[in-house]
């Protein structure tokens, strides 16, 4: 995609605005053609931190951002952000898994009532294209940072195409397995035991996870907004590896340290899937993405007790256990592209949010 033709003079907001995702946007985006870039975010202290970052890092281009505090959670902030907008990528989220589990109702304030409240100011803004943020947890999910996103991914569906006929606005979801070195994810994680001398911690070492670095995940976005069609769900063929493996490459690249074995978490998955069977039977092979169509039926279902389709799922989902498993030499080639193990290995300070 290029960006510069397709973002050239225009304005995009990031929602989740300084998170690991929306920084590395800002990485692609600022040198190019586009005209402003909108943080929306509630947290003023990381806002301040990234800002000053984009100052020294970007001085020609930090004019560029704006800094806007809200919350998701809040229609009328979200309004405030929404004005004069062309494009939204919107990552807020409440993410880590374990305290989705304690604090469910928080989840759903933020994941689904947020994605809601999301979609209803673009519309009134008339926002031309929106692309939201999910995860392999919402296909198939056991746990409440799951089904809230899986519940967000069923808004997104069910008003993409009123959204489109009311406003002309395209809404799409993406959806991906664990982005190495983002927030809450594993791999900073053992780098810090292994500087502080204490064993690396894994929960079952049979467990296979996605691994997708920053960069690939803003590909993904940008592939959605480029192709998607109202209500679209777009899915990046990715790698995995067994937790035992992504450790052992960990090692391999700082320091051989002791591996424990401590058990699995609150709704922890053994593998993760990314496409279910059922929607693999409508989903399109494109090349290194998958694009999954809306269910198009309507609420007329009295033709389906005399008529309807024999196929109701496919032979396997897409998982982390199917699909293209990584060794430990493969682990580490994948650990050594994201920018946070570089940073790590050169004692540099960390440019991303973790």
């Amino acid at each position: 995609m290029n960006i510069n033709n397709s973002f050239k003079d225009k304005t995009l907001v990031l929602t989740g605005g300084t998170g690991s995702f929306s920084t590395t946007v800002l990485k692609h985006f600022l040198p190019s053609s586009i005209g402003e870039i909108r943080i929306f975010s509630r947290d003023e202290k990381k806002q301040d931190a990234l800002r000053h970052h984009l100052q020294i890092i970007y001085p020609k281009y930090a004019d560029k951002v704006k800094f806007f505090i809200g919350d998701v959670r809040n229609i009328e902030s979200v309004r405030e952000v929404m004005y004069g907008v062309d494009y939204v990528f919107s990552a807020a989220a409440l993410k880590e898994v374990p305290s989705c589990e304690f604090f469910p109702m928080e989840a759903v304030k933020t994941n689904i009532i947020g994605t809601d409240n999301v979609i209803q100011a673009a519309i009134e803004a008339k926002v031309k294209r929106i692309v939201f943020l999910s995860t392999d947890k919402a296909a198939y999910p056991i746990n409440a940072m799951g089904m809230t996103k899986a519940l967000g991914e069923k808004i997104v569906a069910a008003r993409a195409q009123a959204a489109f006929e009311r406003s002309g606005t395209v809404l799409c979801c993406t959806r991906y397995g664990n982005v190495m070195c983002s927030r809450g994810s594993v791999i900073p994680l053992f780098i810090e035991q292994i500087k502080n001398k204490q064993p690396i911690t894994i929960t079952d070492p049979n467990m296979t996870r996605f691994l997708m670095n920053l960069d690939e995940a803003v590909e993904l976005v940008t592939f959605a907004f480029e192709h998607a069609r109202p209500g679209d769900l777009f899915i990046q063929k990715a790698d995995a590896s067994t937790i035992s493996d992504l450790a052992k490459g960990v090692q391999q690249i700082f320091n051989k340290t002791e591996i424990r074995i401590i058990g699995t978490r609150h709704g922890e998955k053994l593998y993760e899937t990314l496409m279910t069977r059922e929607e693999r039977l409508r989903a399109t092979d494109m090349g290194n993405y998958f694009r999954i169509m809306p269910d198009g039926r309507s609420l007329n279902y009295d033709k389906f007790y005399v008529e309807g389709k024999v196929l109701t799922e496919a032979d396997e989902a897409y998982t982390s256990h199917n699909t293209n498993r990584l060794d430990v030499d493969g682990v580490v080639r994948k650990i050594m592209t994201t920018d946070y193990v570089k940073e790590e290995l050169e004692g540099r300070p960390h440019t991303i949010e973790v």
